[in-house]
């Protein structure tokens, strides 16, 4: 029995004491409930059985015996406490046999009862770290989603009771890593940081790790280097990771922060070193004015003073966070935001008939992502730009000197790699950025757009493939390049 239990643990020892007594071996605890369980006959009446264990579990505490049986349609239950030196308390073994029972089955339940006590005890404690991990595990995505929308003294709040505490500034971290190896990763790179990196399993795409790490140079004898020395010093460590690294930015940044990091690690998946930092690009958010943060208001002003007609109908607040994640992450916004696919779908038609647009068009996608993020990351004023006014429509916001300045910069990064690279571009975000339709317009394969796209993803410094992508960013550079065009 010991080698039994040390081979299987608990479950092992109760498919040999089952198929000993040709019938039912289950763990149940004081009050009936059925813990673990085991038929050695498949043609035995399992439930039967486990109802008359129940019963003999509960007249065995009621009486405080040191063991019992129960006799009932020609079967017999024997109950035998586990020994509650090393098993939980109120824990018995519970052993359903038709009759007669076979020679020597007493004996061997009561020499089984310590080894199984002993192996139900170590699966019990390991039961609960695990359900401590992952109940830290869940406050950790819940404390970065609460970074991602902005509402940093709720996340401060949460994060009090973690370590470690949340940093500001900071830089942004995604680590790629080979399927299963996640957990390993995040030990080293807990390790790489001196134990200062706030660690979150993603939990959107199940190999990335998520670092939020201080940002400055605090290097010294008693303290490791920032968030982008973390990385390097983990993609050196680890042969096949791959990590991006965001610039320096607030805490209360840390969506912008994570879309530069998700953008690096495309770049860093081609490079010999596995890692990248965030190229310096100003986000058009930042140049658009006054008169944008007028429009982004007007544009968003039905989502963001919804009141739903029911209580159990989201909110405003709701739509207005299902909405940036789903811009981010297009339809991982499900495990991004812990729902079902169905409410999502329904959410984003309530989002559609509120805005009056269509969120299935990548111009749509790109006016609301761009309005997000003026609310989220208010633009500076700029001298002469009045206070109140009447809200400009895009197309006015796009031919702004800031924006215009911006789209050049964007597109000139695609000069190096030849003509064909902004037909490409032109053309996939015009097919609404599917591979099929671009593939036929183009006359290649999808592979082959596919390929193309994988190396601007180099040229650009972006992600285009996958979300979050820059493909909002691309549309609006190209729109406000044309209104420049006589």
């Amino acid at each position: 029995m010991y080698r039994l239990a040390r081979r299987g643990g608990s479950p092992e020892v109760l498919r040999r004491l089952a198929q000993r007594a040709e019938g039912w071996a289950g763990i149940v605890d004081e009050d009936g409930t059925v813990l673990q369980a085991m038929a050695g006959n498949t043609r035995w009446p399992g439930f039967e059985a486990a109802g008359l264990a129940a019963e003999g579990a509960r007249e065995l505490t009621a009486r405080g015996a040191g063991a019992y049986s129960l006799d009932r349609d020609g079967c017999t239950a024997l109950i035998l406490p586990l020994d509650t030196t090393s098993g939980p308390r109120g824990t018995v073994l519970a052993v359903v046999a038709p009759r007669p029972l076979p020679g020597g089955l007493a004996a061997l339940l009561a020499d089984a009862t310590m080894p199984l006590a002993l192996s139900w005890s170590a699966e019990s404690v390991e039961r609960k770290r695990r359900r401590v991990d992952l109940a830290e595990s869940r406050g950790r995505e819940a404390v970065l989603h609460l970074l991602m929308t902005g509402q940093l003294s709720i996340a401060r709040q949460v994060a009090g009771a973690l370590r470690p505490r949340l940093p500001d500034p900071v830089r942004v971290c995604v680590v790629e890593c080979s399927g299963g190896r996640r957990e390993e990763v995040a030990r080293i790179c807990a390790d790489a940081s001196g134990g200062r990196t706030w660690i979150v399993r993603c939990p959107v795409y199940a190999r990335h790790l998520v670092l939020i790490t201080p940002a400055g140079d605090e290097s010294g004898p008693e303290r490791p280097a920032d968030g982008a020395a973390v990385g390097a010093t983990v993609a050196a460590l680890v042969d096949d990771c791959v990590v991006g690294v965001s610039e320096e930015v607030p805490l209360s940044d840390t969506a912008t922060a994570y879309r530069q990091a998700f953008h690096a690690l495309a770049v860093a998946r081609g490079l010999p070193g596995r890692h990248a930092r965030f190229g310096s690009s100003p986000e058009p958010a930042l140049v658009v004015g006054g008169a944008g943060a007028r429009w982004a208001d007007a544009l968003l002003g039905p989502l963001l003073t919804h009141l739903p007609r029911r209580p159990q109908d989201p909110g405003s607040q709701e739509l207005a966070a299902t909405l940036a994640s789903w811009l981010a992450f297009s339809s991982h916004a499900t495990q991004h935001l812990k729902i079902h696919r169905n409410t999502l779908a329904a959410r984003l038609r309530v989002i559609g008939e509120l805005l009056g647009l269509d969120l299935h068009r990548v111009a749509d996608q790109a006016a609301l992502d761009l309005a997000l993020c003026i609310r989220s990351t208010p633009a500076p004023r700029r001298p002469g730009d009045p206070g109140t006014g009447t809200p400009a429509d895009l197309d006015a916001i796009l031919r702004g000197p800031g924006v215009q300045e911006w789209a050049s910069q964007q597109l000139g990064l695609l000069a190096p790699a030849g003509p064909t690279a902004q037909e490409t571009v032109r053309t996939w975000l015009r097919c609404e950025a599917r591979l099929g339709p671009t593939a036929a317009e183009l006359g290649i394969s999808v592979p082959g757009v596919r390929k193309r796209l994988t190396r601007l993803e180099a040229v650009l410094r972006r992600s285009l493939l996958r979300t979050p992508s820059a493909r909002h960013h691309l549309w609006l550079a190209f729109r406000a390049v044309d209104l420049s065009s006589p």
